[in-house]
C-alpha cells in the first residue's frame, strides 16, 4: 500500500494514526514537529502526509506551505488533521497547499477515505 507520513507532536494521536494506517496495509513514517515533517518528506517522499496544525516551532500551516511550494515535495498531497474547526482554519489550510481538511477525533472510516480520494488524484 501506500508510505504516509505522520506529522504530530502528540504521540497519542500518532500512535492512533498509526494503528488505523497499518491496519489497511499502510507503511508509517512519523516527525514529532513541522520543521522535520518538511524535512523528511523531503528525504522519503512519502506517498501523503498527515498533517497537525498546533506544534511548536514550525506549525502545521507552515510546514505545509513550506512542502506544497518545493519542487521536490509540491506533488505530496497533505492532509491537514486537527482539532483546528472554524471555517477560516480550513479555508487557510488549503490556501497552503492542504488538499484535504479534518477535524479530530477522525472516524477510522473518514481517514481511510479521506486518504483513498487524495492517493487516487
Amino acid at each position: 500500500m501506500a508510505r504516509i507520513l505522520i506529522v504530530d507532536d502528540s504521540p497519542t494521536e500518532t500512535y492512533k494514526f498509526t494503528a488505523m494506517l497499518e491496519k489497511h496495509g499502510h507503511q508509517v513514517l512519523k516527525a514529532g514537529n513541522g520543521a522535520d515533517g518538511v524535512a523528511l518528506a523531503a528525504q522519503e517522499k512519502p506517498d501523503a502526509v498527515l498533517m497537525d496544525i498546533v506544534m511548536p516551532g514550525m506549525n502545521g500551516f507552515q510546514a505545509t506551505r513550506q512542502l506544497s511550494k518545493d519542487p521536490a515535495t509540491k506533488d505530496i498531497p497533505v492532509i491537514i488533521v486537527t482539532t483546528k474547526d472554524q471555517e477560516t482554519d480550513k479555508v487557510w489550510g488549503t490556501r497552503q497547499g492542504a488538499k484535504s481538511y479534518l477535524v479530530k477525533p477522525v472516524e477510522e472510516d473518514d481517514l481511510i477515505r479521506v486518504l483513498d480520494d487524495v492517493l487516487k488524484a
